[in-house]
């Protein structure tokens, strides 16, 4: 089965993000005053192939602990779905 999982990924509330800043200041310079926040994360697709839904959960919650994520500075959190494989004839 194939399984496209969605992960955001973002900075610990605890962790200054000074890209989140610049980019609320600029909005703000820009005429939107009423921005008051600006957190900036990431965002990432994963396929994969997998015998069940708790396999392919395990591969992606793994991928994000080990490599994915700074387990640190960062929380991550996903979505998974079954997605129906497109025949190639």
């Amino acid at each position: 089965m194939r399984y496209k999982a969605n992960i955001i990924i973002k900075l610990r509330p605890s962790i200054l993000d000074p890209q989140g800043k610049v980019t609320r200041q600029a909005l703000q310079d820009l005429g939107y005053p009423q921005v008051e926040t600006v957190r900036i994360g990431k965002f990432m697709e994963l396929w994969v192939n997998a015998a069940t839904e708790e396999e392919a959960n395990q591969v992606v919650r793994e991928a994000c602990e080990k490599l994915l994520a700074n387990p640190v500075m960062e929380n991550f959190s996903y979505t998974l779905e079954a997605v129906e494989t497109v025949s190639d004839s």
